[in-house]
């Protein structure tokens, strides 16, 4: 087993759990001269080993909150993409369709509980990164703590560099109204805080845990989004320097793609580093993901979002083993026997998110699986793009050969161009990765195909590459903060 998100939960001091609303307090300073009511400061907290831990799993914990899972990071990630459509109903969640079709402005919701929720996550990070280093405690722990903190830091913050281009950066817990209130860092500063993160991460993380810390970050977590974050920044040979660690560190291919998506195929040798969904008995607001309930099939399972497009089913090539793990089909039975209802509202639903209706339900529907953010596909995918780059034609084949075989496709034939090589990696990456944690959009941008193929959408060049900066932190800052081209 490699790694997945750690299962329990914990709390962090009234400091640590304030979100990140940029400029609030300096339109609003008095309210934080109240004392907290039942909660220790963060003095009186991070006095030992064990709020350390506490504050560690926060950070962990956080991921899988609403706010960071659901339709917020699909309107960020997955919406305004190719592979799926808004799904459910046409009456429901209509204001979904302003991100599939490029309509949303500085006011929309979503994108904005984004930008708190990541920067929430920013802050718990924080909190570990600078108070963790004074407690007297194990010390090999407390570095592996720290390590964890700038993974998970650095994980936030390639989502809103992503999203946002040039953000501010809080790399510490903010004591004043000026700390709080930061003006934008440059997408290239924010992509220098990514690198420093996480090569300082992988530095300290182990390479696998024991069955109890199963789902903490781990080396190849750390070196594989070391290797996504320079293929964004075009630095092939860094890129293809950190994936070629991964690839000495034990993770293999799961022979059988369907069964990887299960509940019962969580943390196996594939997987890199995925957000750990274990509901608590009698605590389910708090432990459980909506990620499978929102994109099962409607209304037999769940709510039937994010359905795949037909554009997304023609991209299978015939014969890919893929598309039968991906894509569910209304009228038909899943390989775990459960039929789908040709009176579902949609003809196709994700098939990644499905759960098996035999699955003991402690809450709702699915909220025990798993949320995959890295697989070891995908380190094969990001080692081949940037040998492919730097014209290591051979290589770059082993690894995308790798994964077609997997999928019961013939390998790429020798003799390629490097732009036709450049072009079936990019496709290898749409049908591997399809409704996953949401990567196409990312994609078509960082290759500069988003103009052409989001064309029927309604995408502007110089616009759409990233989402306005929320208008709502614009004014909290005192227009501080300035706003993307466009909008």
């Amino acid at each position: 087993m490699k790694n997945t998100i750690i299962k329990r939960r914990g709390w962090v001091p009234v400091l640590a759990a304030l979100g990140l609303a940029l400029g609030a307090v300096s339109a609003c300073s008095k309210f934080l001269e109240v004392a907290p009511q039942g909660q220790p400061l963060t003095t009186q907290f991070f006095q030992n080993q064990t709020d350390a831990s506490y504050a560690v799993a926060s950070c962990y914990a956080k991921m899988r909150e609403y706010n960071t899972v659901a339709f917020n990071w699909f309107s960020v990630a997955v919406y305004p993409g190719d592979d799926v459509d808004k799904g459910s109903t046409p009456g429901d969640g209509d204001y979904l369709n302003d991100y599939i079709y490029f309509r949303f402005t500085a006011t929309s919701g979503d994108h904005e509980r984004i930008w708190t929720a990541e920067y929430q996550q920013i802050n718990l990070c924080n909190q570990v990164i600078a108070n963790v280093p004074g407690i007297s405690m194990d010390a090999t722990l407390r570095a592996r703590y720290v390590g964890e903190a700038q993974f998970l830091r650095a994980l936030a913050y390639f989502n809103l560099v992503r999203a946002f281009g040039g953000v501010p950066l809080h790399t510490k817990p903010a004591e004043t109204a000026e700390e709080l209130n930061l003006a934008r860092a440059t997408r290239d500063e924010v992509y220098a805080l990514l690198i420093s993160d996480l090569t300082a991460a992988a530095a300290t993380l182990p390479a696998a845990y024991g069955t109890a810390d199963i789902g903490r970050a781990t080396k190849g977590a750390a070196l594989t989004l070391l290797a996504k974050v320079q293929l964004y920044q075009k630095n092939y040979a860094a890129s293809l320097a950190a994936s070629d660690q991964v690839l000495t560190l034990g993770y293999s291919l799961v022979p059988n793609f369907y069964e990887m998506f299960r509940i019962r195929g969580e943390n196996g040798p594939e997987s890199v580093f995925e957000v750990q969904c274990t509901t608590l008995p009698g605590n389910c607001d708090a432990s459980n993901s909506y990620w499978a309930l929102s994109q099962a099939p409607r209304p037999q399972f769940g709510w039937g979002f994010c359905t795949p497009t037909a554009d997304l089913e023609n991209a299978f090539e015939p014969g890919d083993q893929r598309k039968a793990g991906t894509i569910m089909y209304r009228g038909t039975t899943t390989p775990d026997g459960d039929s789908i209802s040709l009176q579902n509202s949609n003809e196709r639903y994700s098939m990644k998110a499905y759960v098996p209706n035999s699955v003991t339900k402690v809450c709702l529907y699915g909220a025990d699986q798993n949320i995959r953010i890295l697989r070891y596909a995908e380190t094969l995918l990001l080692n081949a793009e940037a040998a492919n780059e730097l014209g290591q034609t051979t290589k770059a084949l082993d690894g995308v050969n790798k994964i077609r075989v997997r999928a019961g496709l013939a390998p790429l034939p020798g003799g390629l161009s490097q732009d036709a090589l450049r072009q079936a990696i990019w496709k290898e990456r749409r049908v591997e990765l399809a409704l996953e944690y949401g990567d196409r959009f990312f994609d078509l941008v960082r290759q500069g195909r988003a103009a052409t193929v989001l064309r029927s959408r309604g995408f502007v060049a110089g616009k759409n590459e990233v989402f306005p900066i929320p208008l709502s932190q614009i004014q909290l800052s005192g227009g501080k903060l300035t706003q993307n081209p466009g909008y």
